[in-house]
């Protein structure tokens, strides 16, 4: 009778290897629609910034550092006015303000990961966060490996797009008249977005009618601190019932 080998199953390296690959292949296509709209719009941060002046180095640092797509945009017109630093950290606060809520939300799902869980913390943007969030991984995936390749390639996508836009603005000549209003144009998807998310649209509400007071009782080139510090100020009292109404128990 023949005698048939005995195949082992894979230990140690191996298998570790093999657990990665397999939530490699399952994390990447959850991020090609990412991929998609992140090299437009990073391109087009990047072809921003060299029209504004700046080379290739920006944008590239800029990425990789801030990894804040909306951040960015703003922070070209920043980098183009005069020195004001507690405006720029206040308009960055509330730019970012809601990785609170993104933190909070994750705080369950990234326990036990050990080393990985600093980077992820650093490299959730909105659409990594959307997808970690709400993804079923499949039994036998590597959940701490799926979330890293996730946010890694998004990143990734991001920082390449910015950089090869820095790059080309050198070289595609074309009318830039408007190109700032992106920016613009992304603030108003954003805020859709959340506003088709949400059933009470509260924090939307908050921001409007902030934006409108501030802006009848200051003015249009004064508005922006004092409602940045109203919608901050409000969020902060309101933070447990907005918690509520997202499914988020505070710890």
């Amino acid at each position: 009778m023949a005698q048939h080998p005995v195949t082992n199953p894979p230990t140690g390296a191996a298998a570790g290897g093999g657990r990665i690959r397999a939530a490699f292949r399952c994390a990447f296509p959850y991020t090609i629609p990412i991929f998609a709209g992140f090299w437009f719009l990073g391109m087009t941060y990047g072809i921003y910034m060299n029209v504004s002046g700046f080379s290739f180095w920006y944008p590239l640092l800029m990425s990789l550092t801030i990894f804040g797509g909306s951040l960015e945009f703003v922070a070209v017109s920043m980098l183009l006015a005069p020195y004001a630093p507690v405006q720029c950290f206040l308009m960055a606060l509330m730019i970012q303000a809601r990785h609170l809520f993104y933190g909070i939300a994750m705080l369950d799902k990234f326990k036990g990961l050990g080393w990985k869980k600093p980077y992820l913390i650093y490299g959730m943007c909105d659409e990594t966060f959307s997808i970690n969030c709400s993804a079923e991984i499949p039994e036998g995936i590597d959940r701490g490996w799926f979330y890293f390749f996730v946010t890694l390639l998004n990143q990734f996508y991001w920082v390449a797009s910015a950089t090869l836009g820095g790059v080309l603005g050198s070289f595609i000549h074309f009318n830039t008249e408007g190109l700032d209003f992106v920016m613009t144009a992304m603030f108003v998807v954003i805020f859709l977005e959340q506003w088709l998310k949400e059933k009470h649209h509260a924090s939307e509400w908050i921001g409007l009618v902030a934006s409108v007071g501030c802006l009848l009782l200051f003015g249009a080139d004064n508005f922006l601190v004092p409602t940045m510090i109203c919608i901050l100020a409000a969020l902060t009292a309101l933070r447990r019932p907005l918690e509520k109404e997202r499914g988020v128990t505070a710890p």
